[in-house]
């Protein structure tokens, strides 16, 4: 059971708050790349509660800077892109990317003003298609070598989307395995297309058994978690009979990520960001095993459910996540459409604002929510204690750090447990790129 104060302690983001202070010492996804292409060059941004303004400069340099002028408090993100910096249109004052203060047009010819006057700036870099933000202090991380970090850009696609809903409980449904059978049953095993509930209405790797089937009829799953040097594996067992076991094995990333299976061919590596205590922000980066991305074709879908320059979703609470009662019962089990994002969205959004996790019971299938929430806890202790939270890493530790395997296929019931290393090392083989084996 959790108390009001350890909830308040996971899932208030301030910078005096301890998980928000847990949560700076890791890169933050800020903006997606393709926010600045053909785009106005300069974005307002909230992270973690904080009122920032991101831009690239004439030079292409990024720079993220806190959002209101230090002179009166304009917000800059509203500034023009001239003379090697950001210029506020309240008086002109200019700041570069460092922060550093370059004019004061408006003090006297020789004035030393711009000299003492420095704004706040943020380190920013680009890794795979995101713009990436540290706001702590001292050196930041490094970032390990996960698949989605050291594929080429060919075989990489990453998109955003807005929810209404403390980060904590949008992260938590990706480690949770069990809604599948439910939240994203299908009663058709179509072809699935386009839809992005293509991870669950596919066959399995290894069988030309539909997930749709698979999940509908086995929803008892036997759920192991086990914790990894990143943070958790979890796998996933549906028993179909004396010789098919369906195997699903899915990663969480200290502190907010999870890492799942979206084909046979491509991960989906998932961060959700809190913007405030009250919205959130989740990055996907799609990584391919097999042929490039077509990135257009999959820009065009998410697009069509969460169109820019916001990312906020066409499906929310006020349409009621596009819900039909006649589909309900007749095509899919929420009546809220194919696209299983929304599923998670509804999900996530009726608990609250921010879920009171006093009135929860879990249950055994809700292991992996728990031991999270208990590593979560240790290092926000960690923290406050002045010391290293996991995956907090080095550059060598980061560039041992591979994979992590992840996997949905159906599998040989008596040696499930070889299978699935088996079948990603086949795969990681066969990748144009993959040369570096996960850790397993």
């Amino acid at each position: 059971m959790i108390s009001h104060e350890q909830n308040e302690l996971m899932t208030r983001i301030g910078r005096d708050r301890p998980a928000g202070m847990l949560l700076r010492k890791y890169w933050q996804p800020a903006a997606l790349l393709d926010e600045f292409v053909d785009g106005k060059p300069v974005k307002a941004v909230t992270l973690l509660g904080q009122d920032l303004v991101l831009f690239r400069d004439e030079a292409g340099r990024f720079g993220l800077l806190d959002r209101h002028c230090p002179h009166r408090g304009a917000d800059l993100s509203y500034g023009r892109l001239e003379n090697g910096g950001l210029r506020c249109l309240f008086h002109g004052w200019l700041f570069d990317v460092a922060g550093k203060c370059l004019e004061t047009p408006a003090e006297p010819e020789g004035s030393p003003m711009c000299k003492r006057v420095r704004q706040q700036a943020y380190p920013v870099i680009q890794k795979s298609g995101i713009l990436w933000a540290y706001l702590g202090e001292g050196e930041p991380p490094a970032f390990p070598d996960f698949d989605c970090f050291v594929a080429p850009d060919s075989h990489l696609f990453a998109f955003k989307g807005w929810w209404e809903c403390n980060w904590l409980q949008a992260l938590e449904v990706g480690i949770d395995p069990a809604h599948a059978s439910y939240l994203h049953r299908y009663f058709e095993d179509e072809d699935p297309k386009d839809s992005y509930g293509r991870q669950f209405r596919s066959s399995s790797s290894d069988t030309d058994m539909p997930m749709t089937k698979v999940l509908r009829e086995h929803d008892r799953p036997e759920i192991r978690v086990e914790k990894t040097d990143w943070g958790q594996r979890l796998i996933t067992l549906r028993k179909i009979n004396e010789q098919h076991t369906h195997v699903r094995v899915t990663n969480t990333i200290f502190p907010q990520a999870f890492l799942i299976p979206m084909s046979d061919e491509i991960t989906i590596s998932q961060w959700h960001v809190p913007i405030d205590d009250e919205n959130t922000c989740w990055y996907t980066i799609f990584t391919s095993f097999g042929a490039p991305i077509d990135k257009q074709r999959f820009r065009e879908i998410r697009l069509k459910t969460y169109p820019a320059p916001d990312y906020r979703p066409i499906f929310n609470k006020r349409n009621r996540y596009g819900f039909n009662l006649e589909e309900q019962r007749s095509r899919t089990y929420t009546g809220m459409g194919t696209d299983i994002n929304i599923h998670d969205q509804w999900a996530c959004e009726s608990q609250g604002p921010i879920q009171d996790r006093t009135r929860e019971h879990l249950g055994t299938s809700d292991r992996g929510i728990a031991t999270y929430r208990r590593m979560l806890l240790e290092a926000i202790a960690t923290v406050q204690k002045g010391g290293r939270p996991l995956m907090c890493l080095d550059e060598s530790t980061a560039r041992a750090l591979r994979g992590p395997a992840t996997l949905d296929g159906v599998g040989p019931t008596l040696s499930w447990e070889s299978y699935w290393p088996e079948v990603d090392e086949r795969r990681r083989n066969d990748a144009p790129w993959a040369g570096a084996k996960a850790l397993v």
